[in-house]
């Protein structure tokens, strides 16, 4: 752990896991050598150790030079997330509890990210019979507010 200014820096864990999903059939794992943690003071519920503890966390991961990406999947990732991933969890009172969040916040953010783009929708038209049923149902409308409007113009 390396101190910067107020905040404590961290690059020693576990590697960041992401489940099998679209695009990402093996799953992946990103190498805890390439996630930078950066922690600092939370605001919010803490008591006597909100002013003391580095609870909160940011988990930044570099997506432009990522080795462990193929070109395809660097290419959606940069596309949607940017060049760095940054994520910031704060919602906990214990700084292992934010990790964990944030490290689950951007697993599912880098498989979201990593989906193909779905399929293009295919023109259809509709069928005859949903276009006269269409029509039939218009028709009787039209006929419907056509005898209102006679009927109040002929008492009137």
């Amino acid at each position: 752990m390396v101190t910067v200014g107020r905040c404590a820096r961290h690059t020693g864990g576990v590697d960041l896991v992401v489940s099998p999903g679209p695009g990402l059939p093996q799953g992946l794992i990103v190498p805890n050598d390439l996630l930078v943690e950066r922690f600092s003071r939370a605001s919010g519920p803490g008591g006597q150790g909100v002013n003391t503890a580095d609870s909160r966390v940011e988990l930044e991961v570099s997506l432009a030079d990522a080795g462990w990406l193929t070109d395809v999947q660097r290419r959606r990732a940069v596309a949607a997330l940017g060049d760095t991933l940054r994520v910031v969890a704060a919602e906990h009172r214990q700084q292992r509890r934010n990790r964990v969040a944030a490290r689950e916040r951007a697993a599912e953010l880098l498989r979201t990210a990593l989906a193909p783009p779905p399929p293009k929708r295919r023109p259809t038209r509709p069928s005859r019979a949903a276009d006269e049923r269409r029509l039939a149902s218009k028709k009787r409308r039209s006929d419907l507010k056509a005898t209102r409007s006679t009927r109040a113009a002929g008492d009137g």
